[in-house]
């Protein structure tokens, strides 16, 4: 069984076992509660005849009938004005947020405060990796507000609603969807600009047979029917009564057009984030054409191309390689010149990355982007005796991107392109394929 089919079924555990826990309305609290009030209740309140076991056994169980009726009341109720308020015709359409940032989604309920002893909580459980939180603002309403931690895009929105009372004695949850649709772009940090990224096909004066006839006019031939009278070289028609035409040499001329395409991964929230302000800055020039993951299909719209950079993150499974299809559609009569973003780190689709470059007939860059650079750090002895050892590597691979791995990478695929640029979004600095800062 692959990783990803074996975090697919474990996901899908975690689902149904949440699901299973929210249709028992008692805590491990409550439920523990119940046991040793019954257990005390029926062995020293009826077998010894304890008043003052049997009285407090008794006063525990009607607090958890209590808590347990005006909780399940209290949900029900709660459960069927949400679902109007989400129905309602003022309900917000269109979410668009920021990953690293407070948002508001618009979405809000009354602020109840009966009964007095019961509280409402709630938060997105899909998309994931969206932390949620409830902040009570005007009119007595209850206004939600996220704040995502990776980019996605999705027209529904899943919320998990509970209702607990003060004690942690029972709880009643549901999930309620909503019709929106949430586009959440990859954040920036450092970044604010890049370098003009116009696709260089070539520059003018380096005689190419293959390329367009953009150079200067330095061919020399005998004039032919369908020639252009403009290139007829009239003084040396004059002298030797021979007509001769000067025509534009065959020379690789500075492409306008280039084609960008986001290739996925797992940590590849700041190739999505270069990528992003490649397309703010306009650092790919007047003419592009962008493609990601998911959506091979050349993109030369604004709004789409940032969709397309938050839908490059699948929610229910991983895209797959689409680069190849990406380039056979957009490809022209010429070979094209195409800017591929990645992750500064080896994974699967860098694989077959080198397979599309070693079959494309155009040329193409590299621009890999990472969260830092640094040096890999041996923990010392008494922190492995610490068991700090996992700890420290699960800190480190949130911020992937070592300069001896990273080298490495570098040297495997940079043979294999025109050109190769390492961003840091950490710092917004960048790299060549040395390391060395541009």
């Amino acid at each position: 069984m692959s990783e990803r089919t074996s975090s697919a079924a474990m996901l899908s555990a975690k689902k149904t076992l949440r699901s299973l826990a929210g249709l028992l309305p008692l805590t491990s609290q409550g439920l523990l509660t119940l046991m040793v009030s019954a257990w005390a209740l029926r062995t020293f309140g009826y077998g010894s005849m304890d008043l003052v076991v049997f009285a407090l056994t008794i006063s525990a169980l009607a607090i958890l009938i209590s808590c347990l009726f005006c909780t399940i009341g209290f949900g029900l109720f709660m459960q069927r004005r949400i679902r109007l308020e989400i129905a309602r015709p003022g309900a917000s359409d269109k979410v668009e947020i920021e990953v690293g940032y407070p948002n508001e989604t618009g979405f809000s309920i009354p602020a109840t405060t009966f009964p007095p002893l019961v509280t409402l909580s709630w938060k997105i459980i899909f998309p994931d990796a969206i932390e949620t939180r409830n902040r009570l603002g005007e009119h007595k309403r209850l206004y939600e507000e996220v704040l995502p931690k990776k980019r996605c895009l999705t027209d529904v929105l899943i919320r998990e609603f509970s209702v607990r009372d003060v004690l942690g004695l029972c709880q009643f949850s549901w999930q309620t969807g909503q019709k929106v649709r949430c586009q959440a772009l990859p954040q920036l940090d450092a970044i604010k600009q890049l370098p003009l990224l116009r696709s260089l096909t070539a520059e003018d004066g380096i005689p190419n047979p293959s390329g367009q006839p953009e150079g200067d006019r330095m061919e020399i031939r005998p004039y032919a029917p369908g020639d252009s009278v403009k290139n007829i070289m009239w003084k040396v028609y004059a002298r030797s009564r021979q007509l001769n035409v000067r025509l534009p040499e065959h020379s690789v001329f500075h492409s306008k057009r280039t084609l960008a395409f986001l290739l996925t991964s797992e940590n590849d929230e700041a190739a999505a984030a270069v990528a992003r302000v490649a397309l703010q800055s306009g650092a790919l020039g007047e003419d592009w054409a962008f493609g990601a993951d998911g959506y091979e299909k050349p993109i030369s719209e604004y709004a789409e191309a940032l969709s397309a950079i938050a839908g490059s993150r699948g929610l229910k499974r991983p895209h797959a390689y689409g680069l190849d299809r990406f380039l056979d559609q957009a490809g022209s009569n010429q070979p094209a010149h195409c800017i591929v973003f990645a992750a500064a780190v080896p994974h699967v689709n860098l694989q077959n990355l080198r397979k599309t470059f070693a079959t494309h007939p155009g040329q193409c860059s590299l621009i890999l982007a990472t969260d830092s650079l640094h040096e890999r750090q041996v923990p010392p002895w008494w922190q492995a005796l610490m068991l700090r050892r996992k700890i420290l590597s699960k800190t480190a691979s949130q911020k992937p991107g070592y300069r001896a791995e990273l080298l490495d990478l570098l040297t495997e695929i940079g043979q294999q392109v025109e050109s190769t640029v390492v961003i840091d979004r950490e710092t917004g600095l960048g790299f060549d394929r040395f390391l060395r800062k541009v």
